[in-house]
């Protein structure tokens, strides 16, 4: 079995740019563009505009292979960066116009929309790129790699060129944040106040385009996309402010592109595409399991603490009703509507005890003043919850129990106050 010391070696001095002029371009490269991916493509996500994202992607192929022919007729011996970013970007552009023009139509639903450009352009590209080929074919080395992504083979002024586009859309992005932000979460709100929506939507959609056809060299047309969604996806399970999110979103592409490159330097059999692709979707499922809010493990944490307290309730609320000491062979009993095993009582009454909400001696199991008082608030939610569905959800007394036992265990002291005083001319007080 081979020493994966050395391989750790290698990986760290990459990941520390200590390896090599070319592969700190590299990486530094997808770097920034993992920056610029991660704060554009929270707006896309934010706006519903994944699959625009990847029409785009696929959109600009034709503007790509147009522009290798048109640096050709200026003299240019093979694939250069300016004139197929300019050519992808015009497409790119090109197919969000036809986007928004379908839409307008009414028998035209905008996934359809999308799906038709996506599809169009795309073939159309293919076509395109293969005529070239078979036209040119000495001349179109290197051009398949901006289909599926070659960083290894940037030049320094390619990643001049991508660091700065990506920082002037960063820059963008910061700048626009709040007109941004007003049409992503309520276009028909920002419309109402003033907002030009179309033309919001446009740069918002212009700024993918141009991060689209930026990170083709480096991903490819084909997985650009996934740089786009996958950090906002995952930074929104970490937050919910828009600030945070981009800032959160942004990091998370910088790290994709940084340990990708890196990793795919270290092992130079594996494409650096893909590779920084997989690593932002291995960081998407640590904040899916991990994330302190909306990570699975949080969730179910909550749930299991939600599921304890409600079984509190429901045992305080039994004792209360109960109005004594109860034996403990007779609490199986007291709770058999519940359906808890012996075990389950038991383990509720030792946490109820040690919350000081029950006591017991050789009488059994009895209320303290302070579960007294927790089960009398929670009879007292019951029964307002339960007259208020009667009186104004017009639901049957017979039905009212399953609803009531849902809702009774989270009212407010606000909202409770707002039952009394609704329920009062009931007789309820």
């Amino acid at each position: 079995m081979p020493d994966p010391l050395p391989f750790w070696l290698d990986f760290w001095n990459v990941l520390t740019l200590q390896s090599g002029y070319n592969s700190s371009l590299v990486i530094l490269g997808t770097a920034s563009l993992g920056v610029a991916s991660g704060v554009v493509g929270t707006f896309a996500v934010l706006r519903r505009r994944a699959l625009m994202a990847d029409a785009l992607g696929h959109a600009t192929l034709p503007g790509v292979v147009g522009g290798f022919l048109l640096s050709l007729l200026f003299g240019a011996k093979g694939p250069e960066m300016l004139p197929l970013l300019f050519g992808g970007a015009c497409s790119g552009l090109l197919g969000i116009l036809v986007v928004q023009f379908l839409v307008r139509h009414p028998r035209v639903r905008e996934d359809a929309a999308i799906g038709l450009v996506l599809s169009v352009f795309f073939g159309f590209g293919i076509v395109l790129l293969s005529l070239v080929q078979n036209s040119v074919a000495t001349q179109t080395a290197g051009l398949d790699s901006y289909i599926y992504g070659q960083a290894s083979t940037m030049t320094r002024a390619d990643v001049l060129i991508i660091a700065a586009i990506s920082t002037l859309v960063v820059v963008m992005g910061v700048l626009f944040r709040n007109p941004f932000g007003q049409v992503c979460f309520d276009a028909d709100f920002a419309a109402s106040t003033g907002w030009p929506v179309d033309r919001i939507d446009l740069l918002m959609m212009g700024l993918v385009a141009v991060v689209c056809v930026v990170g083709i060299p480096a991903v490819g047309l084909m997985l650009v996309v996934a740089f786009l969604i996958v950090p906002p996806a995952a930074a929104r399970l970490w937050s919910t402010r828009l600030s945070h999110i981009l800032c959160i979103s942004a990091a998370i592409g910088a790290v994709s592109g940084w340990a990708g490159a890196a990793l795919s330097s270290t092992l130079p059999n594996l494409p650096t595409g893909p590779v920084i692709v997989l690593v932002a979707g291995v960081l998407f499922v640590l904040s899916l399991i991990f994330a302190p809010r909306r990570g699975l493990l949080a969730r179910k944490w909550d749930e299991q603490r939600r599921n304890r307290r409600i079984a509190e309730d429901h045992a305080l609320e039994h004792l209360f009703e109960h109005e004594g000491p109860v034996l403990g062979d007779r609490l199986v009993e007291l709770f058999a509507v519940r359906g808890w095993s012996a075990r389950q009582i038991n383990r509720l009454m030792q946490r109820l005890r040690s919350k000081s909400f029950v006591a017991h001696s050789s009488g059994g199991w009895s209320l303290t003043p302070t579960g007294r008082s927790r089960g009398m608030t929670i009879q007292r939610n019951h029964a307002l919850w339960t007259q208020y569905l009667i009186s104004y959800a017009d639901v049957a007394a017979t039905h009212v129990d399953w609803s009531v036992d849902q809702v009774e265990h989270v009212l407010s002291e606000e909202l409770v106050a707002q039952l009394e005083e609704q329920l009062r001319p009931e007789g309820v007080s």
